[in-house]
This record gives structure tokens, C-alpha cells and sequence, in this order.
């Protein structure tokens, strides 16, 4: 494949590809303004959501979310060939992640104001599936990490993203390397899909244990126990180094990237508010609701964005709480800002509370489902890895390309 795509840079371009700035070829466009919370409520148009930029290379166009817009009322509306950049997040190097509208639009669609559109002055020098393998590569998501700054939340600078150079190969080129690319994205999207059935059928058994009739009594969140958060650290008390482990919520549930040291976790685990063992963590910001089983191990965690119930397991067995959390009990705060889960939120959540003995027997079923699942689909999971690792060898192989320079 590698060869194909050189013969055809010999053929359409023999002095090699040429770059450009995107300054050069187009301009940027903010998403909604002047919106607040009651717009989200009862709205008449779609709009964008932050995830759906996040979590897509191509945008996905058929959605449910609205925003209310007055007949006379001036917002920038989405084309066919748009660049969509998340504007910020909690970290440098998933600030700036692109989706591109690689369909036609035949309806007025805006866009969540955390995000920002780049145009081609020029739409037909670069395909909409080109663009969307492009600028999620290796050499873009480089520059692109350039741009953004902060401290405990990254925005990107529109003006620095101006100089991010791209190529611009001639389509037949491009076309070849669409062809090429999809054959992978295909083949993951089709194992992605095998493996959301068998998670979907996972669920409605956990569904239908966790359904109970009225004479199963219900409790508040609020009166299991409190919520808790440790204590806040400043960036002047993390390293980059080494340490206790640091995590923020854009590093919940994954690896840190920041650390504190031993004595200040010893300092403030023994001051102040902290998990036991078998607590269940919860992200109150970013992808909300996400949860973690605390472990034990030298840990720490972000104030306020990452919370817990401190539960006693006199009414409610932590493990039982784990799988009510997946339901999602509480009502959150969204429209057109970045969800978030506050305190309130939490203590007002109703879960069912059945006897201990019925939840330990719930919670048996519940993990024997899931080990049944798990081992149904442990394959999937690592051929999906596999595969993605293998599209993205191939996708930063043939988007390096010798510069013309003459």
C-alpha cells in the first residue's frame, strides 16, 4: 500500500507535496453565543455536543440534542468539509481534537460554544475523508498540542493554530489514501459494534435485577453518607517526576501524568477527607458519572471533580452502589456547557435498598454476567486495540510526505 501511494506522489507531485498554513487556506468560526441553560431545555435545531466532537473523526450529524434559535438570530451553522476543534480540555495533549462534517448538511445545525470550526476558503482542494484521517495524525495532533495552555484547563489559541501546517497532496493521492485508511476504520467499527451488543445485553440483565416493585424501599444518597472530596492540591505542590499519584479528571481511571510528594499525601490523607478502601469514585466533571473502585494503593485525587460517598455499608454495600451508579441516578447540568455533577446532585439521587442479603446476591449474579461477558468478548477488546494500533501505523506512514520545496 505504502508503495502504491509513492508511485502516485511520482506521478502527480515528483518534487514532492506542498504545505501549507491553515492561515493560508481558510478561517475559523466560533460555536454558539450568547446562550444560557434555558436555551438546552425546549430547544427547535441541533447542535453539536463537546462528546460528539471528542469522540468522533467524522462527525455524526443524526442527534438528538437542541438548542433554541430565534427566527432572526445570527449563529454560525455547520458545512460539508468543516474542521470541528474541541477549544479546550484538562489536558494539553487532548486539546484541539478534530471531527470533520464529512456529509452533506441539509439542515441549519450549530455547534456548542467549547468548540470552534476551521473552513477551507476553498473546499475542493482536500476531501472531507482525507481531512478526517489527517488532522487526528500524528504530525498534526504535534503541532496542534502546541497551541494550547493553562493550568488546570488547556484552551487552545486560534491564533497559533493559523501556523499548523498541513499537506495537500493532489486528490487522486488523497483518494488512494481514504481507500486505504476506511479498509481499517471499517474492520475496527465492525468489531467496535460486535462488542456494544454483547455490553448492551449486559446491561439489561443488570436493568432488570436493579428493577425492584414499591415494596422495596428506596433511599437518598444524601443519607448514606456524605460526599466527599480531598483536600486541594496546587500545581506548585505536583511534579512531572515521581511520587504519589496525582489524578485529575482527565487522568480518572487512567495513568497519571502528575504526582505529589509522600509526605504531603501522608499529610493531608490523615487531615482531611479521604477514601477507604472499597469506595467508589465518581467523576463530577468532564465525562460525568465515570466511576473507579478505590484500591487502596498511595493515591490521590482531584478536589471536587473527583467525589465519593462516604459509605459506612450499614444500608447499602458499596459493590451494590457501584452497579446503581452505572444507572446513572442522579440528574445533571448540561445544555450547552461541559456537563457537571454537583454535590446536591449526588445526595439527591434515590437508589433502591433491598435487604443486604438480596443486594449480595444481585451483586453475585451481576459479576458472574459480567465475567461471562467478559470472557465472550476478551478477544474483542484486544483485536480492537490491535487494529487501531495498526491504523495508526498506516495512517501516519502515508500522511508523511517529502515537502516540495521549490
Amino acid at each position: 500500500m505504502e508503495r502504491d501511494i509513492n508511485k502516485l506522489c511520482m506521478h502527480f507531485c515528483p518534487e514532492g507535496v506542498d504545505y501549507y498554513k491553515l492561515g493560508e487556506l481558510g478561517k475559523f468560526y466560533g460555536g454558539l453565543t450568547g446562550k444560557n441553560k434555558s436555551d438546552f431545555s425546549d430547544g427547535n435545531a441541533k447542535f453539536i455536543s463537546y462528546r460528539n466532537v471528542y469522540n468522533n473523526p467524522a462527525l455524526k450529524l443524526d442527534v438528538e440534542d437542541k438548542v433554541k434559535i430565534s427566527s432572526n438570530e445570527k449563529q454560525n451553522t455547520l458545512e460539508r468539509g468543516d474542521i470541528i476543534f474541541t477549544g479546550s480540555s484538562e489536558t494539553a495533549d487532548e486539546c484541539g481534537l478534530s471531527s470533520v462534517v464529512t456529509q452533506d448538511v441539509n439542515e441549519k445545525i450549530y455547534l456548542n460554544s467549547f468548540c470552534f470550526i476551521f473552513r477551507f476558503k476553498n473546499p475542493k482542494i482536500i476531501l472531507p475523508d482525507f481531512s478526517k484521517h489527517l488532522f487526528r495524525s500524528e504530525y498534526l495532533r504535534h503541532q496542534i498540542g502546541k497551541t494550547a495552555s493553562g493550568v488546570t484547563r488547556f484552551n487552545v489559541s486560534k491564533k497559533l493554530m493559523a501556523n499548523v501546517t498541513i499537506p495537500l497532496p493532489p486528490l487522486p493521492i488523497q483518494q488512494e489514501i481514504v481507500r486505504i485508511l476506511d479498509t481499517f476504520t471499517n474492520l475496527t467499527a465492525e468489531l467496535t459494534a460486535e462488542l456494544t451488543a454483547r455490553r448492551k445485553q449486559y446491561e439489561y440483565y443488570r436493568d432488570e435485577l436493579l428493577t425492584f416493585g414499591e415494596d422495596v424501599p428506596r433511599v437518598q444518597l444524601g443519607n448514606i453518607g456524605p460526599v466527599c472530596m480531598c483536600k486541594r492540591i496546587l500545581k506548585s505542590q505536583t511534579n512531572t517526576v515521581g511520587g504519589v499519584p496525582f489524578y485529575k479528571i482527565g487522568t480518572f481511571g487512567k495513568t497519571a501524568n502528575a504526582y505529589i510528594s509522600e509526605e504531603t499525601y501522608q499529610e493531608y490523607r490523615s487531615m482531611y477527607s479521604f477514601p477507604n478502601k472499597g469506595d467508589i469514585l465518581i467523576s463530577a466533571a468532564g465525562t460525568i458519572g465515570r466511576t473507579v473502585v478505590y484500591d487502596g494503593k498511595p493515591a490521590y485525587f482531584q478536589d471536587s471533580n473527583i467525589v465519593w460517598i462516604a459509605n459506612d455499608e450499614t444500608r447499602v454495600l458499596n459493590r451494590f452502589l457501584a452497579y446503581c451508579y452505572e444507572k446513572k441516578p442522579w440528574n445533571i447540568s448540561s445544555g450547552g456547557t461541559i456537563a457537571r455533577l454537583y454535590n446536591e446532585n449526588i445526595q439527591k439521587a434515590v437508589i433502591p435498598a433491598p435487604s443486604l442479603e438480596r443486594q449480595m446476591q444481585i451483586v453475585s449474579q451481576l459479576e458472574k454476567m459480567e465475567d461471562l461477558c467478559n470472557s465472550i468478548t476478551v478477544g474483542l477488546p484486544a483485536e480492537i486495540t490491535a487494529r487501531q494500533k495498526q491504523y495508526e501505523y498506516y495512517r501516519d506512514k502515508l500522511l508523511t510526505f517529502k515537502e516540495n520545496i521549490s
